[in-house]
């Protein structure tokens, strides 16, 4: 196998990085992987916990796209035993275990998708089951006595929820330890995840070391901001951009975000080097520049023919004096819905905002609305845009 220099290796793979635990130890084996000819194991894994993959997930399979492009072996792991635990991170609950038909449903999903930007025949797809399922119960006393509570309690998640006097169940302790087993078991270089993954990572580490393994380099990217330019993307905020969403509607989402999210944007969902990135930046044409990342992600997950498609037939918004327009007393988004007959009932409205049907612009400037839920509350005072599906309608609270 030939490798390009390591410089140049090391200078594609720390773009869009938050960080990397230790840069001297990824060059180091990157030299080894250059003169043996052994591509480097990367691995990262996804719990699927839901069926629908959207940009912020994006940017984790973009950097292990730039390590197969590369020449490195990338190891997509599916935890469907891990989701049977629930990752913890972030939460101040314990969350609800998923069935493993719903796992099983999801992780067939996951796999549809992810090879729109991952190399299908370059790809090794693997299942913890394939290991955590046969552990014993000696052997997972073997696993626990690994590390001590004192350490696991460390994780900041875990804290605040002491300190809250939240309770936390014994089987969450033991996903950190599951996710660093993974590590041994396919003997990782590197493992990759989001910064609020930087915990369970290192543990992966300090596995490796206990089973004679040299410790895999961690690499976290930053989690992406979604469509209101402040929260995480996540498709419960609403703020979210589908990968399986029809091009036309990314390319309105995309269209409709906010100016300070696109240098953003361009890093974390492009492959265009930072060098490239500045060159199209310092033009100054910010809508132009829009156009051109929408076209460039869109293509990723469809024909670029149909992201070319979307460009020409977008028209903005549109003109709110030609809409149809009416009054609501109610500042309760489902209960404006239901009094505009945008949605039959209530009950209809808060199906369509939890489903992600629904977008809200505050006028005159078209600012996008983060729904924060089904009786989300607008400020009153203003005139608003709502489009749900391909209706418009104009509403003043």
């Amino acid at each position: 196998m030939t490798f390009p220099p390591v410089e140049e290796q090391l200078a594609y793979l720390k773009k869009g990085l938050a960080e990397l635990i230790r840069e001297e130890d990824l060059r180091a084996r990157l030299e080894k992987s250059l003169a043996t000819g052994r591509p480097l194991r990367v691995k990262a894994g996804f719990d699927p916990t839901a069926p629908d993959l959207h940009l912020g997930h994006t940017v984790l399979l973009r950097k292990m796209k730039h390590f197969q492009d590369l020449g490195h072996t990338v190891i997509f792991l599916i935890g469907d035993m891990t989701g049977l635990i629930g990752d913890p991170t972030g939460r101040n609950t314990t969350r609800p275990p998923m069935t493993r038909a719903d796992i099983e449903k999801n992780a067939e999903t996951y796999r549809a998708q992810v090879f729109k930007l991952l190399h299908p025949e370059k790809t090794e797809v693997r299942f913890n089951s394939e290991w955590l399922e046969p552990l014993s119960y000696v052997d997972m006393i073997g696993l626990c006595s690994k590390y001590t509570v004192a350490r696991i309690l460390e994780r900041d998640d875990f804290t605040k929820r002491m300190r809250d006097s939240v309770p936390i169940s014994m089987h969450e302790l033991l996903y950190p330890l599951a996710q660093g087993f993974d590590s041994v078991k396919l003997e990782c270089d590197v493992e990759m995840g989001g910064t609020d993954q930087t915990f369970n990572l290192l543990v992966g580490r300090d596995l490796q070391r206990d089973y004679g393994q040299e410790p895999q380099i961690v690499a976290t990217v930053p989690l992406l901001e979604g469509l209101d330019g402040v929260e995480k993307m996540s498709k419960s905020k609403n703020n979210y951009v589908g990968i399986n969403e029809t091009p036309g509607d990314m390319f309105r989402k995309l269209m409709n975000m906010p100016d300070t999210l696109v240098r953003r944007y361009y890093e974390l969902l492009t492959d265009l080097s930072l060098k490239e990135i500045d060159e199209l930046l310092a033009g100054g044409d910010i809508q132009g520049m829009k156009k051109d990342l929408a076209i460039r992600i869109i293509a990723d997950y469809h024909p670029r023919e149909a992201a070319l498609k979307a460009a020409e037939s977008w028209g903005g918004l549109p003109d709110p004096a030609t809409i149809e327009s009416f009054n609501s007393v109610d500042v309760r988004i489902n209960r404006i819905l239901a009094i505009g007959k945008l949605a039959g009932s209530v009950t209809e409205a808060d199906k369509l905002l939890k489903a992600g049907s629904v977008e809200v612009f505050q006028l005159p400037d078209n600012t996008p609305v983060t729904i924060t839920g089904p009786a989300h509350k607008v400020e009153p005072g203003f005139h608003y845009l709502i489009r749900v599906g391909k209706k418009w309608k104009k509403v003043h609270v």
